[in-house]
């Protein structure tokens, strides 16, 4: 009667389980993943017990100079991620935009007032006591703003939003190939690719964009010295033995399946980016190659687990976003890893969690409490 009086009554929005708030959010948020995330981070801070001190002497810092900033700033990246993890869908979809919007910024400034720090990619805002790579930051924001554009194309007299995600997506990816930074830009252009192949785009249209973007590696290859470098060193038969690669291939072929032992091995002694962009190296060095199987497994899980989850899903914004979030991820730790075994030429990427740096860490605890947040359990959301 109540009903036929006043009608239906409406559907509440998905909303977390009663309870206290973080009862709550134990129970909603995918508590696996959380033990996944812990083990890399406690993986990273061993590892860099082993990886950082060698360069902490050659620059006259205390020994454990790079160890104390890489707890300092995981802690930080933790505590950041539960909090973001908190959040509505709503409210990462907010928070996306506006911080899209504010990082952007930042790239399109970097070539006036940003710094190389003698690597010959301007991809740094420096501030004496610290730095901050805002490209970093970007590419979670990107997912979820570009995840929002995509959905809203969807709606009945919605904006054409798969043609202004793309345009957004063209806009960083040239941003980022100026600096220059190809690696970040191929991984953009990769994260919007999953979401529109996901969101239902015509194979005919990938088949397209795959022949645009051979065209302008091309072009790339024959304007930009440092881009021809990194492709001609990866084309080659022989591996320079003076170089990080070269380094990296001797060191993981002499961890073998258990490693050299604690503190044995000898590549951080000769990589400057051994407790960044080659700590997979130290990794195989010292632990072999099942410590190195164990995290690719965890990194692997922490994706499977979003997978699963964002499978029963029926709001396609959240899907999307956060298949782009896992796809970022995934893809970043992939590459990273793939490039000190040859499998990509090389990028300047850093391993989630578990290289040192600042921004990195930071970007990825923001993104992973994004991603905890999209697939948390709700009433009418994923099971």
């Amino acid at each position: 009667m109540t009903e036929m009086t006043f009608g239906a009554r409406p559907e509440r929005a998905a909303q977390p389980f009663d309870g206290a708030i973080l009862e709550r959010w134990w129970r909603s948020v995918d508590q696996w993943s959380l033990w996944a995330i812990g083990g890399l981070f406690l993986i990273g801070m061993v590892t860099g017990l082993a990886a950082s001190p060698p360069l902490a002497d050659r620059l006259g810092l205390p020994h454990f100079y790079f160890v104390t900033r890489q707890a300092v700033f995981g802690v930080a990246a933790l505590g950041l991620m539960a909090l973001v993890s908190m959040a509505t869908p709503a409210q990462v979809r907010r928070v996306s935009v506006i911080g899209f919007g504010v990082w952007f910024v930042a790239i399109l400034l970097l070539p006036f007032f940003g710094t190389d720090f003698g690597k010959g990619a301007v991809r740094w805002f420096s501030f004496g006591v610290g730095s901050v790579q805002p490209s970093e930051f970007l590419k979670p924001f990107f997912a979820v703003f570009g995840a929002w554009l995509l959905s809203a194309s969807a709606d009945e007299n919605g904006p054409p939003g798969a043609l202004l995600s793309f345009l957004v997506t063209t806009a960083v990816a040239a941003c980022l190939a100026l600096q220059p930074d190809f690696g970040q830009a191929a991984l953009i252009l990769a994260i919007w690719g999953a979401m529109y192949f996901v969101a239902g785009a015509p194979v005919a249209l990938f088949v397209g964009l795959a022949g645009a973007v051979g065209a302008v590696g091309w072009a790339a290859y024959s304007s930009s010295a440092h881009f021809a470098r990194r492709i001609d060193a990866f084309l080659a038969a022989d591996v320079e033995p003076l170089t990080q690669l070269g380094f990296a291939t001797d060191a993981i072929r002499a961890g073998g399946l258990f490693g050299v032992g604690v503190g044995e091995g000898t590549v951080k002694w000769s990589l400057p980016d051994a407790h960044t962009d080659f700590i997979i190296a130290v990794v195989a060095e010292e632990y072999g190659l099942f410590a190195v199987l164990l995290i690719l497994a965890l990194y692997t899980f922490i994706v499977a687990r979003a997978a699963l989850r964002l499978l029963g899903e029926t709001d396609a914004f959240i899907r999307l976003a956060g298949l782009g979030l896992a796809v970022l991820f995934g893809l970043q730790a992939l590459v990273n890893m793939g490039v000190a075994i040859r499998l990509f030429p090389a990028k300047g990427m850093t391993l989630p969690l578990i290289s040192y740096g600042g921004s990195s860490v930071l970007a990825v605890g923001f993104g992973l409490g994004m991603l905890l947040a999209l697939t948390r359990r709700r009433r009418g959301g994923p099971a």
